[in-house]
Parts: structure tokens; sequence; C-alpha cells
């Protein structure tokens, strides 16, 4: 019998709080268990397993994400956009490290295509309609913006511009900058 008040969301959150607590790869059942102080067993009526607890905070972190991103979209373009969305995801970063880590674990292709992922890169390709950049050039700005974004958040989160000047937001802001002066300007295709 299912413990009173646990259920799969409840404990999909308590796994998203312990994610940032501890760190992603810290999230167990026994963990969870301890939090709620009850058995392992108790929880296998909610959750298949760890792995399944994992994917479930994968895909909420996704979605949290995904809806702080469309707000900060709202009504904006060009390069009010593209610094919308990357402070949405700094921000994120900073305020939940376990579950921005979650939202960065791959999925497979089923659960991918049915997460909210979907829209982050949806919004990601609107940003890039107002620079107006055509396929494949699209595809190749969307991985930079990624490799940016998350590049500078996660060696920010692991303490690489702690020791050194200027500031880590002086080289945030010159970073977003940059990306817009580039988009603006995209380089033509290399000659074959």
């Amino acid at each position: 019998m299912a413990r009173a008040g646990l259920t799969t969301a409840r404990l999909t959150q308590a796994g998203a709080e312990l994610a940032d607590e501890l760190g992603f790869d810290q999230v167990t059942l026994s963990a969870l268990a301890r939090r709620f102080d009850v058995k392992v067993a108790s929880l296998y009526s909610h959750l298949r397993s760890s792995q399944d607890l994992k994917t479930r905070i994968t895909l909420l972190a996704l979605e949290e994400l995904a809806d702080r991103a469309a707000e900060a979209l709202a009504g904006r373009a060009g390069k009010d956009a593209l610094t919308a969305f990357a402070h949405v995801y700094r921000d994120y970063a900073r305020e939940h490290p376990g579950r921005y880590t979650a939202a960065r674990a791959p999925l497979d292709p089923e659960t991918a295509a049915a997460s909210a992922g979907v829209r982050h890169a949806q919004m990601t390709r609107a940003i890039l309609r107002g620079y107006d950049l055509a396929e494949p050039d699209q595809t190749h700005a969307v991985r930079l913006l990624g490799s940016v974004f998350h590049g500078f958040v996660s060696l920010e989160a692991g303490g690489g511009f702690s020791h050194s000047e200027p500031d880590s937001q002086e080289s945030w802001i010159r970073a977003l900058d940059a990306l817009d002066a580039l988009l603006r300007n995209w380089p033509a295709p290399p000659s074959p």
C-alpha cells in the first residue's frame, strides 16, 4: 500500500530539491526515501527506479526552463530576445544548480521528442528568425548559442571565473554583445 501523501509529482519535486541541495548525481531512491522517512520499497508504487526519478527531474527542469524562457521572450525580438533568453538559463543555473544539470541530461529519443526540450529549440529558432538566418546557418547558430550559454554557465558554476578580473558579469554582457554582433553579421559559408 502506498504511503499517504506520496505521489509521483511530490516525489519528483522533492527529488529536484535534493538535486539542488546535493547535486543531480547524488539523487537516488534511497536519498529520497530518507527525505520522507520511508522505506525505499514505499516509493516503488510511484517510481520504477532511481533512473526513472532522474528522468522525471530532467523533464521537470526542462519544463520549468521553457516556461521561464517563454515568459521572458514575450514581446521581445533581436538582441533583447537573445539576452533575455540567455539570462533565463544563467539565472536558473544559479537558483537551481542540480535541476540545471538535470536539464542537460540525455533522454532517450522518444522521451526527448515529447519533452519541453522541443519548446527550447523552437524558442531558440524564433530568436534567430530575428537575425534572418536560413538553414543550415540557423542550425549552426543554435549550436553556437547553446555552447556559449551552457559553457559560460558551467565554467562560472565551477568557479572558473572567480579569481580573475574583470568580473564575470562584465564578461557575460560582452559575450552576449559579441553573439548579437556575430548573428547580425553571420559569415558566408566557405567556398568549395
